[in-house]
């Protein structure tokens, strides 16, 4: 991979639930080391375009590539499948997704949610993934609860577990869906702080986010979604320092009035 190629390029994607259009023909890029936020009102195409990128939806038109390789696909419209499920299984073992629902498995301990895909999916060998997720674990600050279950945890610690899943993957990129909006203000703070150590580590990542002060903290590139279209994108301190659409601005004032 040369430096100039981006982890992930979207172009003009188009998706739709029946008649509803919720994607207009977004395009993102993100490079190597980069952050990209998503922001915009609720139902703006946000978590929708996420999802697509992971390949967890399926989209009508428009071309998604991982590392230069495109995704391969048959039919067309609402049709349109991925083409290869060993294409897509390998591009989204690459993609680790952070869920607003933690989504950890209530009968596996932490450290077996944790170890679960790297043993069942890459079939990585035990002791080497053990090593790894106690590892990811201390380093998300929750070292000392590899032996209880999900329930036994706070949200905070369940999204900080679901995060430490995630990186045991060892991904080329993260993608955070609205990681800290399930969580009382103290407990997001915890997550906050995983998600900027990671940022200054320099693994990429594309988040969708309520939270304006994460997105203007972390990010390399913002991109504001309005009805499924991108109103306004650029640097965090432009978009948040001196907007130029009146959605955005409205957008902003609304976001700090709440």
């Amino acid at each position: 991979m040369t430096a100039a190629q981006p982890v992930i390029e979207i172009t003009n994607l188009h998706k739709a639930y029946g008649a509803l259009e919720v994607l207009k023909g977004v395009s993102i890029t993100a490079q190597k080391g980069h952050v990209i936020s998503l922001i915009g009102s609720s139902g703006s195409g946000k978590s929708t375009l996420l999802r697509c990128c992971n390949l967890l939806e399926d989209s009508q038109e428009g071309e998604i590539r991982f590392k230069g390789e495109p995704v391969t696909w048959k039919g067309s419209g609402h049709g349109r499948r991925p083409a290869d499920a060993a294409q897509v299984l390998r591009m989204r073992t690459n993609l680790s997704m952070v869920f607003q629902q933690f989504n950890l498995w209530a009968h596996m301990s932490i450290l077996q949610n944790v170890m679960e895909a790297p043993l069942t999916v890459l079939r990585r060998d035990r002791d080497e993934v053990e090593k790894a997720a106690r590892g990811y674990l201390a380093k998300v600050g929750i070292g000392d609860k590899c032996d209880v279950y999900p329930a036994q945890l706070s949200g905070g610690q369940q999204q900080r577990a679901a995060i430490a899943r995630g990186l045991c993957m060892e991904p080329e990129a993260l993608l955070f869906d609205e990681p800290t909006s399930a969580l009382d203000p103290e407990l997001e703070q915890e997550v906050v702080r995983v998600i900027k150590d990671l940022a200054a580590e320099g693994r990429t990542m594309i988040i969708v986010t309520h939270d304006m002060k994460l997105a203007a903290d972390v990010s390399d590139h913002v991109v504001f979604l309005h009805q499924g279209l991108i109103e306004e994108q650029g640097p965090p301190e432009t978009l948040f320092g001196a907007p130029k659409s009146e959605r955005l601005r409205g957008f902003l004032s609304a976001t700090h009035a709440a």
